[in-house]
């Protein structure tokens, strides 16, 4: 079962899963990986690299960035290790160990798993992909999991899901839309096509269309064009107002008061009685 307690961070084992992509909400093997998943403060001399890992080459600078902030801010993320005679390898998370020793800390936060485990709980995340009621969010955290916590490729996991690399990554990119987009996929089955405009737009604009899109079932070159035709009203709008600064700051110095054009008008504020009698005076 999984430790919440003796960490040091204050915080539980949902908010340190290795990796910002992957929510308790929509994890569909979390209670699999809670049963078989154990939180601990490991000492750094405790746990050990795994000399099968291809990745043998860190960016020096890279890692006293990450070091210096782990000095700041502690370990945000835990690695993933299992359990190996009386060390533990590291399955994921060899730079956040690297860079712990580099900022000369003596423990690290891990989720420790036993080898059969971490094999098991494999197995249950790519039967999960592989099945076809899993919503698209659900999809995408498992796919962000086999990747953060299982050193998986986008290439391997595209096997083991039978779908291509790049629409492995497609699909991980939904996790980048807001809380409130996630939310409203696996609440309403939302399809993935749709909700991928979402993904680079602006909270507010995504506040706005997402009751539209669940209502009226948009495509997504509806979405597409929406956020298009929003985008250009913006821009002539912010060209409009960029038309007249010139004359706004030529009309600021000969009244000194704040000046405004809006369309067809002019506005002239004055801060007090004093400057509004000193710009009737000039009008």
């Amino acid at each position: 079962m999984v430790k919440k307690k003796g960490l040091g961070l204050g915080r539980g084992f949902e908010s340190l899963i290795p990796t910002n992509l992957v929510e308790e909400e929509f994890d569909p093997t979390r209670k699999e990986d809670e049963k078989v998943s154990e939180l601990r403060e490991l000492k750094v001399e405790e746990v050990v690299r795994d000399e099968d890992q291809p990745r043998k080459n860190f960016s020096k600078e890279s890692l006293e960035e990450l070091a210096a902030s782990i000095k700041e801010h502690g370990v945000m993320s835990p690695i993933v290790v299992v359990k190996k005679g009386k060390q533990y390898q590291i399955v994921a998370g060899e730079r956040r160990w690297r860079a712990t020793k580099l900022a000369g800390l003596t423990t690290i936060p891990a989720i420790v798993r036993t080898i059969n485990a971490q094999n098991r709980l494999e197995m249950a995340i790519v039967e999960n992909v592989q099945r076809e009621d899993l919503n698209p969010i659900e999809l995408a955290t498992a796919y962000a999991k086999l990747k953060n916590q299982f050193n998986m490729t986008n290439e391997e996991i595209g096997k083991r899901a039978g779908k291509s690399a790049g629409a492995v990554i497609n699909t991980m990119r939904l996790l980048k839309l807001p809380d409130e987009a996630k939310k409203a996929m696996q609440e309403h089955n939302l399809m993935e096509g749709p909700m991928r405009p979402l993904i680079s737009a602006d909270p507010e604009l995504v506040h706005e269309i997402l009751p539209k899109m669940i209502e009226e079932g948009w495509s997504a070159r509806r979405v597409e064009r929406f956020i298009a035709e929003k985008k250009a009203k913006s821009s002539q709008k912010a060209v409009k107002v960029d038309t007249f600064v010139k004359e706004e700051a030529k009309l600021c110095k000969k009244y000194g008061v704040e000046v405004r054009v809006r369309g067809r008008s002019v506005t002239l504020s004055a801060k007090n009685d004093e400057e509004l009698r000193e710009l009737l005076k000039k009008l």
